[in-house]
């Protein structure tokens, strides 16, 4: 898809043939524009006549398998290096002598073969490292296919197919997608099941935040991160659930164009500037060696060529070639000693170094409701990891949760699609991060005395709490997030056999629709402006200090799903699927608290800017977050307000100060490595 796609049947390429791909920009066409030219309707979807034909013309929904650079292939290359073709040039010279002057019965023997030997020996390790270090970058292409989809629900003449394999996926597919499903294909939005959809793309985007999705149609020059209709092969859906139709596939995708350049990267021959830079030395290198070693051979040229004088004028012309020879050993001997036989070892190690760090999201303050109207209580949460026993809860009350704390911790664990598993000694979330930290939260908030059914020792998860908190309060409905009102609901049949509603969102917006709070003790007031002022006040306190918040409200009167369980014949099943009447559900709530998340910078991240200005280099943040929140992150690790050149991947600024010494490092090596080069063959030359 996209400019890159449409682009790629036009791409010259004599080793392969270019697979075909429908340059319709579905993304710039309504959503029947789309069902019209593929020739579909989301409820039939193609026919197996109409998949055939489309196989036939496109082929496969995978990426190509390239051909690998042979092993034979990449020994070669490592010979294709001036200072490695001087080593090697020296050593068979060198061989050779050692071969002649042996059977010519001289003195030195197996000895004249040791050098020679090393230098081979030298260029064998080079050639090894070399190859490895090719090896490595050919799993990039490996890694893509990783990412891809293995299978799909597709609907085909009227059915509902689970579990196709998604290779056989073919433009004009419908596909149904839900949360936690990998993407198989690029595809067009044509409707949303949900109020809301969002897809976690930064694999192919760089984007740090799930996108949401729309059915909507885009201009038709817009980039991939403006395609808000479409969602693309390898992402990851973490929000709601929708219906698509597919239009590009395989190489045709956006993941394809990736492959495609990464196959291209690792074909292209071009050098390095580092590479350009050491093949110059290598040249000016061999010409300072041979212009001495012929200076030595020629200051030696009258003991084995010379004239006989008879009467003060030459006569016989003598030349010894045994003594030439040796003469020419000796040079030979000195351009031998005088190469750096490290040098292309010491680079290629040098070069194949690398870092790699993570990133987490965690809740650190706590803020509930207090014992009358006006009062707060503020905890501070230890832990800065997905690990749930990382950190505790200061002045926690363990073991008698008051029924405030505990409405907080039920709606932190029941209104939440996030999860959090543990994959050897991290913890890992899926879903949105700041689900996954309030889930964290729950864990360390405990479970309540008096709740616990007996159930909880067979519960072996790290979320065993959140678990114990799903089962008392079934999920039967869930109002998606949406931009507009900027919060999440679930209606659930609760354990006191009533239905409630769990909401969780931006904490001005909860406000606007709350008219009650939840005291300490569970009892309910109405939300005066003190009270308001209070909250507010709290909330402005905790995003000047860095923190993103987040507000909790529930509300027990729900008399038109006082029956509903589930049931899409029952009346309010209507309302359901009505986003724009969702706001008119969560109104009149009780609000209970809020919590303040934070990916609090890593302590060696201040000491790390600070090695960046000794070092010359100047730190800048671009930054999608809340303006206050921003400036207070800066503030606290000592950056200015401008842009940078340099996009860091994978949000661990030390990252780049470990690259930064790493690459200096290498460069130094190189310099103190090629002056001792330099004065290893000044020596050699006054010893000659």
């Amino acid at each position: 898809m996209g400019k890159g796609s449409q682009d790629y049947g036009k791409r010259e390429n004599t080793d392969r043939k270019s697979p075909i791909q429908d340059d319709f920009p579905a993304w710039a066409r309504d959503v029947k524009e789309c069902e019209e030219h593929y020739g579909v309707t989301r409820e039939y979807g193609l026919s197996i006549a109409q998949v055939e034909k489309q196989r036939e013309k496109f082929g496969y929904n995978e990426l190509e398998k390239h051909e690998g650079t042979s092993t034979f292939q990449l020994i070669l290359e490592q010979f294709n290096d001036t200072l490695v073709r001087i080593l090697l040039v020296a050593a068979i010279v060198s061989f050779v002598l050692a071969w002649v002057d042996g059977d010519e019965g001289g003195e030195m023997g197996i000895t004249a073969f040791v050098e020679p030997l090393v230098i081979f020996l030298i260029l064998i390790v080079n050639a090894i490292v070399g190859v490895w270090q090719e090896s490595n970058a050919e799993k990039a292409l490996e890694a893509l296919k990783e990412i891809q989809s293995e299978h799909a629900t597709v609907i085909r003449e009227g059915k509902r197919i689970s579990n196709l394999p998604a290779k056989e996926l073919v433009p004009g597919d419908i596909v149904e997608l839900r949360v936690g499903d990998k993407v198989p294909a690029d595809m067009r939005v044509l409707s949303l099941v949900s109020s809301t959809f969002r897809v976690e793309q930064g694999s192919l985007t760089g984007e740090s935040e799930a996108v949401s999705k729309t059915v909507k149609v885009v201009p038709e020059n817009s980039d991939i991160q403006g395609k808000k209709c479409m969602v693309f092969a390898g992402t990851t859906v973490v929000n709601g659930n929708c219906i698509c139709l597919v239009t590009q596939t395989g190489m045709g995708t956006e993941i394809g164009q990736v492959h495609l350049q990464i196959h291209e990267a690792s074909q292209s021959e071009e050098d390095t500037p580092l590479k350009k830079k050491l093949n110059e030395f290598g040249e000016v290198l061999t010409m300072i060696i041979g212009l001495i070693c012929a200076l030595v051979w020629l200051m030696n040229l009258n003991y084995f060529l010379s004239w006989e004088y008879v009467d003060g004028w030459p006569r016989n012309f003598k030349f010894s070639f045994e003594k030439c020879t040796y003469y020419f050993e000796i040079a030979v001997a000195l351009a031998v000693a005088a190469i750096p036989e490290g040098l292309p070892a010491v680079i290629t190690t040098c070069l194949a170094l690398g870092t790699l760090t993570t990133n987490q999201m965690s809740v650190t303050e706590l803020v509930a409701m207090g014992s009358k109207a006006g009062t707060l209580r503020s905890f501070e949460v230890e832990g800065t990891t997905f690990n749930p026993f990382n950190g505790k809860i200061n002045n926690w009350p363990v073991g008698r949760m008051d029924a405030n704390l505990q409405m907080i911790a039920k709606i932190a664990a029941v209104c939440n699609d996030a999860g959090v598993e543990q994959s050897g000694s991290h913890y890992v979330a899926s879903g949105m991060p700041t689900e996954a930290a309030l889930k964290v939260l729950v864990e360390k908030m405990g479970f309540p005395e008096g709740l616990n059914d007996g159930s909880s020792s067979s519960l072996k998860d790290v979320l065993r709490c959140c678990q114990l908190w799903n089962k008392l309060e079934q999920r039967i409905a869930t109002l998606e997030f949406d931009r507009d009102r900027k919060s999440m609901g679930v209606i659930v049949n609760s354990s006191s056999g009533k239905k409630s509603l769990l909401v969780k969102g931006a904490v001005e917006n909860l406000l606007e629709r709350s008219s009650f709070i939840q005291l300490l003790d569970g009892s309910v007031v109405e939300l005066d402006e003190y009270s308001k002022d209070q909250i507010l006040c709290s909330l402005r306190e905790m995003s000047t200090s860095a923190l993103r918040c987040l507000g909790f409200a529930y509300k027990d009167d729900l008399s038109e799903f006082a029956t509903y369980n589930g049931d899409e014949d029952h009346p309010a099943h209507q309302i359901l699927l009505s986003p724009a009447r969702y706001s008119s559900v969560e109104s009149r709530l009780i609000f209970v608290g809020m919590v303040g998340l934070k990916d609090p910078p890593r302590p060696e991240v201040r000491q790390a800017i600070e090695d960046c200005r000794t070092a010359g280099i100047r730190v800048m943040v671009i930054t999608g977050d809340n303006k206050n929140t921003a400036e207070a992150i800066c503030y606290d690790i000592g950056v200015a307000k401008e842009a940078s050149d340099m996009v860091l991947a994978d949000d661990n600024f030390s990252t780049i100060v470990a690259a930064v010494g790493e690459g200096r490092s290498i460069y130094n090596n190189m310099k103190a490595f090629i002056r001792s080069a330099f004065l290893h063959l000044v020596m050699f030359s006054i010893r000659g």
